[in-house]
């Protein structure tokens, strides 16, 4: 048969048998943080199958939070990719700000070098799968441009790879030791096709609108690491896989460019915490370090451009709107005078600055 460790769970007493898979896990595959709601008496099979460089691993098992960290990064990274193919139940993935579901026979796939956190679910019963495990070498170089995008595996050459993966697993004890290479080569160039199929697709659709999907995709990035002070266009395009000169140009038909967009979101949300009743007692720094901004007078001074008065003046006078009586608009006022942009006038949210 070929070379495989294999691991259920009942082999172990149910104390133990948690802490056991996630120590398998990270030797196995590579180091990964667990969590599960069912880690007490936890319900598990592994097998990991050898196929030279190539690694395939059926499984099955209770609902699981994998975390793949960048502290876990530094530790150790193989330079590989793991192809995930979810036979019974879902992934949920989050990864470089975006969030997808893969239901069972959609491909998808992970880079070793990029945090994820990945649930699997089944609602009823245990989560069923297979995984590869690839180095980036044997596969395009232009691979990563579908991270978080699904294959079919039930069509085209995902049906021929789902087909092989599967009966592979299904007969890996009728084979020997020395067909492992051979078939993790056959494996590698299934995956090679795959993915230049799905890369074909990809190119075949307008340059607008795959510029239009990346705008899409950055920005969602963008909102979802807007607390790091290190969010810049060099990290955001490093996340994506291009240059800070391409950034520019997916920008292009902004409104604002790419360091104004994130500004801009920074202050609004700040100056939605300075508003928020239940956020009066947290003082203005920390709400400023909460959006990413590492110096309170940098965020003094982009906050008085934007809305024409320092922060403090800001909740002050949200303050005072929501104390006055319910009178509707006043003559002159211009407005409520409850409501804080129609007491500042010109001096509102129009000024963010571009």
């Amino acid at each position: 048969m070929l070379t495989e460790t294999v691991f259920h769970s009942e082999n172990l007493p149910g104390a133990d048998r948690f802490d056991y898979w996630c120590e398998l896990m990270s030797t196995t595959h590579l180091p990964l943080e667990l969590r599960s709601d069912h880690a007490t008496e936890y319900l598990a099979c592994h097998r990991v199958i050898e196929l030279g460089a190539v690694k395939v691993w059926p499984t099955f098992y209770q609902p699981l939070h994998f975390y793949r960290t960048p502290k876990l990064i530094r530790r150790s990274d193989p330079e590989q990719f793991h192809i995930a193919l979810p036979l019974r139940g879902v992934n949920h993935v989050e990864s470089a700000g975006q969030t997808a579901s893969f239901v069972p026979y959609e491909l998808h796939f992970f880079d070793s070098s990029q945090p994820y956190h990945l649930y699997s679910t089944n609602d009823n019963g245990l989560f069923s799968g297979v995984g590869i495990d690839i180095p980036k070498a044997l596969l395009p170089k232009q691979a990563d441009q579908l991270l978080g995008r699904p294959m079919p595996g039930r069509e085209g050459i995902g049906a021929l790879f789902t087909q092989f993966l599967t009966r592979l697993v299904a007969d890996s004890g009728s084979l020997t030791p020395t067909d492992g290479p051979r078939l993790g080569t056959v494996l590698a160039n299934l995956a090679c096709a795959l993915f230049a199929q799905a890369l074909d697709a990809e190119h075949a659709l307008p340059s607008e609108t795959r510029q239009r999907n990346l705008a899409l995709r950055i920005q969602s990035f963008i909102r979802q690491n807007l607390p790091d002070p290190q969010l810049t266009p060099s990290t955001i395009a490093a996340a994506h896989h291009i240059s800070v000169r391409y950034l520019h140009r997916v920008f292009r038909h902004e409104d604002r460019t790419v360091v104004a967009w994130i500004r801009h979101q920074r202050l609004e949300h700040a100056a939605r915490d300075l508003t928020d009743p239940t956020e009066h007692a947290t003082p203005i720094h920390a709400i400023a370090a909460r959006w990413g901004f590492a110096c309170h007078a940098d965020f003094t001074r982009a906050f008085r451009s934007a809305y024409g008065m320092p922060p403090r003046d800001y909740r002050s006078e949200s303050r005072c709107a929501v104390d006055l009586p319910d009178t509707g608009p006043r003559p002159g006022a211009g407005g409520d005078l409850r409501d804080p942009a129609a007491r500042r006038g010109a001096r509102g949210s129009a000024r963010l600055a571009r």
